[in-house]
């Protein structure tokens, strides 16, 4: 089995190892993270990294640190410098810590938007606030949907799963076959042969990460370019040996085999048959704008000047002058991937309550039910016997405070941040109302949906009719 069964909960796990680790890992990733984020072909450094790094470092701690007490002065609280040998609860814990810094933070694009497109400053309080209030709120999400999402037997997370099958083979001592090697073994060996593959074409010869045949051929043709370029077109015949390109969609482990043959079949129906029906039959003038691209553009087909549209003053859109110079057109296939965000959110729903809406209504009556020891599986009533959980109220009182200060991030400091309280409400009540739905896709497929085209375009709307 992948999960363990058993627990010694005489183990320590919130060490002073487990402290540096995790807090040293979370913020060389969360910078990390960050910096790659601006490449084209995105690297993203997950916790497996510090899943890898932390145990023989961990060890090392535990060898060199003395015995020694430490007591908090005023407070009856004491520490070890060194309790014992590191054990895979120390190693668990210090990757959690890690690992709430390796997606980044989304609210950085704002900042990063503002001085890189707009080159406007921001109040340097306004956004210490921004990120750490959108970053705080996720939490209050966590606790006030932990029954459902993380108690529940039935939401098994499949990436977990990976992750925690990596655990028990750094950790456990396991005897080799004859002819055979152990998980740590096989392990090594993988992490040896990824990283001689990995360095080729992202180091020493990154042309390689995308080879377009049919461009190499037909050089000079246009349409050919858009059919095969890996970069810029379909990518029909190209070879791409990135792998920060072939698993931008997730690890081909982790997730169900239903699930890529889902993408693919979406994949091939829009990129290959959408796409190219919209633009080549030139609907909505499609032709007059670049095939691929993420750009505005004018009525001509000229990119768009958003600097002539912008009051400088109070960085609003001039409606006078963007009457008199052109509306704004994007590329067909820009439109599509809107068009498809609006699709998958419907689509998410549909498929919730179709086939989970029984599992729905009975995972809210036994998780709010007092009697939910048979809802909870083997690790669940092992944890719920060994340990004592957070409180909620902690979640609730989070949700509250962290609420209030977003209030006042979003209406303080001149409304630099130009969104109204009523705009963050309603940002926070479709936070609400679709949590659960993707997180449940999230926890049985592993794939998460982002749902940020649905909130830009609801919120436009009501700001239009105020």
């Amino acid at each position: 089995m992948t999960m363990l069964t058993t627990d010694d909960p005489s183990q320590p796990c919130l060490t002073i190892r487990t402290w540096i680790l995790g807090a040293v890992s979370c913020v060389l990733l969360s910078f990390v993270n960050q910096f790659f984020n601006y490449r084209t072909n995105q690297i993203s450094v997950n916790s497996i990294f510090v899943q890898i790094l932390a145990l023989p470092v961990g060890r090392w701690m535990a060898r060199v640190l003395p015995p020694i007490i430490i007591r908090i002065p005023l407070l009856d609280w004491s520490f070890s410098l060194n309790p014992g040998p590191f054990n895979m609860k120390e190693h668990v814990v210090s990757v959690i810590i890690a690992n709430s810094g390796t997606g980044g933070i989304y609210a950085v694009h704002i900042i990063t938007i503002l001085k890189a497109f707009y080159h406007r400053g921001i109040n340097v309080m306004a956004a210490i606030l921004l990120t750490q209030t959108t970053q705080l709120l996720g939490f209050g999400w966590a606790g006030l949907f932990r029954k459902y999402l993380v108690d529940s037997p039935y939401m098994w997370w499949p990436g977990t799963l990976v992750v925690a099958s990596l655990f028990r083979a750094l950790n456990e001592e396991e005897r080799r076959v004859k002819g055979g090697v152990t998980r740590l073994q096989f392990f090594l060996i993988c992490m040896i042969c990824s990283f001689s593959y990995y360095i080729v074409p992202n180091y020493f010869f990154p042309a390689i990460s995308s080879i377009s045949i049919l461009c190499l051929i037909w050089k000079d043709s246009i349409p050919i370019h858009q059919i095969g370029s890996g970069m810029r077109g379909l990518g029909v015949g190209a070879i791409g040996f990135d792998w920060a390109t072939a698993s931008m969609i997730g690890s081909p482990i982790a997730a169900p085999t239903y699930v890529f043959c889902n993408v693919l079949a979406g994949y091939v129906i829009l990129v290959y048959i959408l796409l190219p029906l919209c633009y080549w039959s030139n609907l909505y003038d499609a032709r007059r704008f670049t095939f691929l691209s993420s750009q505005l553009f004018e009525r001509s087909g000229k990119p768009y000047d958003l600097s002539r549209v912008l009051d400088n003053k109070t960085f609003t859109l001039n409606v006078e002058e963007y009457e008199n110079y052109s509306d704004i057109r994007i590329s067909t296939s820009f439109a599509i991937n809107y068009g498809i965000g609006f699709a998958t959110l419907t689509a998410t729903l549909c498929h919730v309550l179709l086939f989970d809406g029984q599992y729905m209504l009975k995972l809210w009556r036994q998780a709010t039910s007092k009697a939910n020891e048979k809802f909870l599986d083997v690790h669940g009533r092992m944890m719920k016997a060994n340990y004592a959980a957070v409180p909620q109220w902690w979640f609730h009182l989070l949700l509250l405070l962290v609420t209030a200060l977003s209030i006042y991030t979003v209406e303080g400091f001149g409304r630099a941040l130009q969104l109204p309280y009523w705009g963050l409400l309603l940002a926070m009540a479709m936070a609400f109302f679709f949590t659960l739905p993707i997180g449940i896709i999230a926890a049985t497929t592993n794939t998460v949906y982002n749902y940020n085209y649905n909130y830009n375009y609801n919120y436009n709307q009501n700001y239009n009719c105020n």
